[in-house]
This record gives structure tokens, sequence and C-alpha cells, in this order.
């Protein structure tokens, strides 16, 4: 079968690294892994007395079950659910084929999925898979880009560079400067990534615990969601319809399109840079840059990356909007949006992938950086009416503006401005040095 998404086809190797916890094999692996642990939690409580206390041999063939979940299991579970027609009770029904397998856990069976909905089971498992996901491969990219974006900085500190604000020559600035805005903006978003924790529902059809009430009414069932949900390392929900209100994905995903939009803007910066000359490309032999033009060494990296990165945050952007929204206690809208989750994610890891491959065929091109300042003397306006104005020269300002505004400035009418100055030498002489 032919891959439909680039994702599966062009870039399958890419996003490799993703396939462990956004693919539909990881999803049943991690509904298998709350069921079970459900079921084992289940166990421990005392007020549950039909249900026996776990032998260790039992509760270690229990987790077998997903920590060496295999592709045989998986098409087990699939085989099962062209019968049912729902995947997350083909989970259940596979658990009680493999619990009955299990010694002393016959009579145990129909504690599986006691009292739960499948949006207990899979909104669990999202936040096992995506938290997984983040820690693995997601925050360590980043990381890596941000490390790299410092050392960019730092190595380029002291490198003056003409700095443009609507795209007109402004003001003098350093490189390393321009490098070190986006490692701040980065490492503030970086931060609440790594600081982040996804919400956990746990309650039955409706949220209330009605089910389980009905069988166990003296059991507190509220302190053990609240134990249960937390030891997943997900935060618990108190009170919900039937699903998780999702506001902690649309948290996520709000949080992942302003990363997005800020490697979005340095791609951007990193082209008009090359463009200008500040960056030099490393020619990389064997690679065409145009189909037509041999010369060409197109800022291509930067350009997919500003692509992908444009369609992961579309998705997220769209999570965001619609699984916050469901009708009264639920409708499956959102079910079909969160099986692509993995998918943004992949455009996102990505785009990481080309920047840093961009990043890492740059070369600062002091040459022509120089000349780009010398051509443009009059970026010293700036600092000459300051100084005017500190020594309370009337109308410095204006002095400046008729000098150099829509005028043709070279550095030799500009020290001889400095020159009929009426402020002290020292002054005079700071400034010719700045020019």
């Amino acid at each position: 079968m032919q891959p439909l998404s680039p994702l599966d086809g062009r870039y399958a190797k890419s996003v490799d690294a993703l396939r462990p916890f956004f693919s539909e094999e990881a999803l049943m692996q991690a509904r298998v892994e709350v069921e079970v642990r459900y079921l084992i939690a289940l166990s421990n409580v005392d007020g549950v007395k039909e249900l026996k206390r776990m032998k260790s041999k039992q509760e270690k063939a229990l987790m077998s079950l997903f920590e060496n979940f295999n592709d045989r299991a998986y098409e087990r579970i699939k085989q099962i659910e062209k019968v049912t027609k729902h995947d997350v009770k083909a989970v259940e029904y596979y658990l009680k084929e493999q619990g009955a397998k299990i010694q002393g856990l016959k009579d145990s069976l129909e504690f599986f999925h006691f009292g739960l909905t499948s949006e207990d089971v899979n909104n669990l498992a999202y936040g096992l898979l995506i938290h997984a996901a983040l820690r693995t491969v997601i925050i360590p990219e980043l990381t890596a880009v941000l490390r790299t974006l410092q050392r960019l900085g730092n190595s380029t500190k002291n490198i003056k560079l003409l700095s443009l604000t609507h795209g007109q020559p402004a003001t003098p600035t350093t490189l390393g400067k321009e490098m070190m805005v986006f490692v701040e903006r980065l490492t503030h978003q970086l931060n609440q990534l790594k600081n982040g924790r996804l919400n956990g529902k746990l309650g039955g059809a409706v949220g209330n615990f009605s089910a389980h009430k009905a069988a166990y009414p003296e059991v507190k069932w509220e302190t053990f969601r609240n134990k249960f949900v937390k030891s997943l390392g997900l935060l618990p929900l108190q009170y919900t319809t039937q699903i998780n209100p999702h506001d902690d994905l649309a948290e996520l995903s709000h949080l992942m399109s302003r990363i997005n939009t800020i490697l979005l803007d340095l791609s951007r910066d990193m082209w008009m840079y090359i463009s200008r000359g500040v960056f030099r490309q490393k020619v990389i032999k064997g690679e065409v840059g145009s189909s037509a033009m041999p010369h060409k060494v197109n800022p291509i990296d930067f350009e997919n990356a500003e692509g992908n990165l444009g369609l992961s945050t579309a998705l997220f952007l769209h999570f965001a909007e619609k699984l916050p929204v469901s009708r009264l206690q639920r409708d499956l809208s959102d079910s079909t949006v969160q099986r692509n989750i993995g998918v943004a994610f992949g455009y996102h890891l990505l785009a990481i992938q080309s920047l840093m491959k961009g990043l890492g065929k740059v070369d600062v091109d002091r040459k022509k950086i120089q000349k780009e300042l010398d051509e443009h003397p009059e970026v010293a306006a700036e600092a000459i009416q300051m100084v005017l104005r500190k020594h309370g020269v009337a109308g410095a300002y204006e002095k400046l503006k008729a000098l150099t505004r829509g005028e043709k400035v070279t550095k030799e009418s500009l020290k001889k401005f400095v020159d009929s100055l009426d402020i002290p030498k020292s002054e005079k002489k700071r400034l010719l040095e700045m020019l």
C-alpha cells in the first residue's frame, strides 16, 4: 500500500523517533498499560473484596502484557476490533484472553475495565504517550536547537552588524545579540514545556463514578482516582463530563504553536541574513541548488523548516480550538482529531531537523558584514543626536534629520558635521571613533 502522507513516505525515516508514541500500535499498548495498572490498583482497594489482591507473579505477568507488547499482540487486538467495531472494547477482550492464561486470575477477569468508559482509558493513554514523546524526543531536539543558537550567539557577540527596521538601515547591533534574542524566547517556552503536566480523567460514564458507587458505595472513589492518576504522572481532574475536557491539550497546543512561531521567525531571519550575505552557506559536494541555475545555493533548509512549522502550527491551533468543545457530556468529534496529534509533532520534528541542518551549514561573512556597515554611515545619526541632546543642543534630532534623511551620507560628511559641533573635544573624539 502506497503511503498517503509524506510522514509515512518521503519523510518516514525522519520521524521514526515518534512512532513509539504516536502510532496506532503505540496507542493500543498504552491502553493495555492503563487497563493493567488500573486492575492492579483496584485489587489493592480494601473495599473491593471480590477482587483478590494480586500476587507478585500475577502482577509481573500482567505488567508483561504492555512491557512486552509486540506486533502479534497488536494484530490480535485488531482482529477482535473487526468484530467489536470498538477499539477500547477490543483491548478489554484481549486482556481477558491473556488474563485467563495467568494462574489464579480466572475469577478476576470481569474486573478488567471495571466501571470505566472508553475515555477513562483513552485520555490516560494519550497522557502517557505525549509525556513520553516530549521527554524522549521533542524536548531534547529543542534543547539541541537552543544550544546551537547559544554557541552561535556567543561566537558572534563582538561582530558588529547593520540592523534593519522596516527593511531599512537602522542602527548598529551585534550578530550575537540578534541570535540571543531567539535563545531567550525559546528558553522561556522550553521551560514551560519541561514543567507542564497533562491532566487525567477517571470517573466512569459521566464523570461521577456512578457505576463504581453502585457496586461499592462505601469505597472513596475520588481518593482512589487521585492516587491512581498521579501514579501515571498526570494531574487528576476532579469534575468532568464523560471526557477529559482537553484544556490541557489546548494549553500544550498553544505552547507548541508559540514555539513553532519563534522557530519560524528564526527561519525567516536566517533566510534574510543569507540573502544579505551576512551568512554564507557551505557548499555540499553533489548537492544541486537549482535544476536550471547551476550557481545556486538555496537556503532550502530554512524554507523547509518554515513550511513544516506552518503545517504543525495549523494542526496545533485546530486542536486548541476543537478539543475543548464537546456537546453536553460528550460527542465523538474529538476522537478522530486526537488521532492526529502525532502528525502535528511529526511536522514539528521535521522542521527542527531542517533548521538544525541549515544552522550547521552557515558561516559568518565578516567582510560582507563590514562592507554593509561601511556603506551606511548614516546609521550613526542616532548616536550623534543623543550626544547633542546630552549637551543641550537645541533641535538635535532635526539637525540630524536634515543631514541624513533621504540623503546620500558619507563618512566624510558626518565627520565634517561632528567637527562643526559645539561640544567638548572628548565627545567629538568619541563620536568620530564610532564612524
